[in-house]
């Protein structure tokens, strides 16, 4: 591959538009980005359920809105059909120079072709053939390597620089405000001096990644008993799921389910003395603001996709079947040992030992 480290650019594409947790893990990438090209014009594409996390980042210029939703609709309906295709024209009127393609799928990379970048840097081992449509490729030989150093390899690619993993996530004080108020209504001490209090996030994209309910009500339990105050926290479709655990418990916890959009909801991740979670979204969040936690997993691979550069945060049973990265139960043929041979008093322990450390 061409060497780009002593080149410059003036205008940079970068495309990852989703999912909530994989924009999280580009985020070092960008901030190594802008100390790299620090006059440079620096846009993300992003779908418009994940942009709110990126707005008032320093590090970027603009967010490019990709309505994914609308535009799998193309072939099919003219109208929208005509929208992509003026979508395309107004990214080639950028004129962007560099388009850096982190998402690795046939959508993405003829996203990067259509905006006419002499240079357009992607991984590989992309998939859809993907990289057909770049000029330049990443090797990625690790077969466990972290999502977040996957996407710095892109950035060693361009530069000699091998500055600080940074994450960063443009909360405000109105966001912060928000989430200490939704608090208030529960036990959860915001403030300094404050009973200690968990987030607590049972939800997550994969069923096989979910604990059981009725786990997670038992640990609720455990640590109110304890003098803990434990929160529900988590998007619109896990409301139901945090309801019927805040009803199995002997006191129900605040549920703020589906009560948060995503930058309120990291406000109150950062206002936690810990977060107990599964391998999702809200972990790396969790990280990204470096609090505290405890993180469930069981078919995925704490190496590829865990608490970044936090293996101890894990709890884990160890199975020849772990990780098998399956996402459905019925695909299972092990009744779903990884998770269901958890036990809340294990889960307890590691908070406790958490909390006190």
């Amino acid at each position: 591959m061409t060497s780009l480290k002593d080149r410059d650019f003036e205008r940079i594409l970068l495309i990852k538009p989703s999912s909530l947790g994989d924009v999280v893990h580009a985020l070092p990438a960008l901030s190594g980005l802008r100390g790299r090209y620090p006059t440079a014009r620096i846009d993300w594409l992003a779908a418009p359920a994940f942009a709110p996390l990126l707005v008032g980042n320093p590090a970027l210029n603009e967010v490019v809105l990709f309505d994914r939703a609308r535009f799998g609709r193309v072939g099919r309906s003219l109208a929208v059909t005509r929208d992509f295709a003026r979508f395309l024209g107004d990214l080639r009127a950028r004129r962007y120079d560099l388009v850096i393609d982190l998402q690795g799928l046939f959508r993405s990379a003829v996203i990067a072709r259509a905006t006419g970048a002499a240079v357009r840097v992607g991984f590989r081992a992309a998939r859809e053939g993907a990289p057909l449509f770049y000029t330049h490729r990443v090797a990625t030989p690790l077969p466990d390597e972290h999502a977040v150093d996957k996407n710095l390899r892109v950035l060693a690619s361009l530069s000699t620089r091998s500055d600080a993993v940074e994450f960063h996530l443009a909360l405000t004080d109105s966001d912060r405000r928000t989430a200490r108020q939704l608090l208030q209504e529960g036990e959860a001490g915001a403030e300094p001096g404050g009973r200690p209090w968990v987030a607590v996030v049972p939800g997550a994209r994969w069923e096989t990644k979910e604990w059981s309910e009725s786990g997670f009500a038992a640990v609720i339990d455990a640590l109110t008993e304890r003098g803990a105050v434990c929160v529900l926290i988590g998007a619109g479709a896990e409301r139901e799921r945090c309801a019927r655990i805040a009803a199995s418990c002997r006191r129900s916890p605040l549920n703020l389910a589906g009560r948060t959009d995503v930058r309120v909801m990291s406000a109150v991740i950062e206002l936690a003395g810990l977060v107990l979670c599964h391998d999702s979204a809200p972990m790396h969040i969790a990280v990204a603001l470096n609090r505290p936690l405890v993180c469930l997993m069981g078919p995925t691979s704490p190496a590829r996709t865990g608490p970044y550069r936090r293996s101890g945060d894990v709890l884990r049973l160890d199975l020849d079947c772990s990780p098998c990265f399956l996402r459905h139960l019925r695909q299972c043929p092990h009744a779903h040992r990884c998770m269901k041979d958890l036990s809340p008093e294990r889960v307890v322990e590691a908070v406790v030992h958490r909390l006190g450390r």
